[in-house]
């Protein structure tokens, strides 16, 4: 039986929260209890918003909260080549298209994703292979777009990589995933809806689909679920006030281990 591969992937755009902790903990959690193994990766493909301070303060917060991974950490950012490859492998089969619309002026319908937004009208779909590679050759900005079928079709074509800003999430962490030999994903209930389209990605691409599991989130005081743009209190703001690693654990729910200085 093949040993399950957990992963905890935190975005470095900003420092974690309770709710990250309640992720990373629970990964760690299930992979001990399966006799499993944990990575940690960072997912720094959107280079707009990612930052190495974050990176650095992930690290520091994850070793406060008692919690080891296997190295060598994957940083996204030192591997957009082989999204690329994915990427062209999907165009070459017909799955994607390239967009050359910008987001202000794409035409939209009236049916929504799950982010509550319109859904793109596909005006690039149509567009014939020879132009298309003409424009991306000239250095024409654009994101590839996939063709989504089935329980996927929640969202539209939507944008799976975007170029300029190495916005690859979905892409991204599919191929990761694949690469790793992860066999879990252990995510907030938040990121559920994304797992479809990342399905989607795995059939076509020929990759192994891991076991999800979302669980539910961390919310505030009146109910919404802790966020990095809400500037919800982080760990590093915790610490500062005060409060040990050992009281995070036990207000998230997760068994009390000896620390050494904070």
């Amino acid at each position: 039986m093949a040993t399950p591969v957990f992963r905890f992937a935190p975005s470095p755009n900003g420092r974690l929260h309770l709710g990250h902790a309640y992720s990373a903990l629970l990964n760690e959690k299930m992979a001990r209890e399966t006799g499993g193994r944990l990575l940690l990766r960072i997912e720094d493909t959107d280079v707009t918003r990612s930052r190495r301070e974050f990176v650095d303060g992930i690290f520091e917060d994850l070793r406060w909260l008692g919690i080891s991974w296997e190295e060598p950490v994957r940083i996204q950012s030192g591997h957009f080549g082989d999204y690329e490859r994915e990427l062209q492998r999907l165009w070459q089969m017909g799955a994607v298209y390239p967009c050359f619309c910008s987001r202000s002026l794409a035409k939209t319908l009236p049916t929504r994703d799950p982010e509550g937004q319109p859904h793109y009208a596909g005006t690039c779909r149509s567009i014939w292979r020879e132009e298309a590679e003409a424009r991306m050759a000239k250095g024409e900005p654009f994101g590839w777009r996939l063709k989504t079928e089935s329980d996927a079709s929640m969202w539209g074509d939507a944008m799976i990589s975007k170029r300029g800003t190495g916005s690859s999430y979905h892409i991204a962490v599919v191929t990761d995933d694949a690469l790793q030999g992860v066999t879990h994903v252990v995510r907030g209930r938040d990121i559920e809806p994304a797992t479809p389209l990342h399905m989607q990605l795995q059939r076509l691409l020929g990759f192994p689909t891991p076991h999800y599991h979302h669980h539910d989130l961390i919310r505030d005081e009146v109910g919404e679920k802790l966020s990095k743009s809400k500037k919800s209190v982080s760990l590093l703001e915790l610490r500062a006030q005060g409060v040990t690693a050992e009281e995070v654990r036990e207000r998230l729910g997760f068994p009390s281990i000896l620390h050494g200085p904070a």
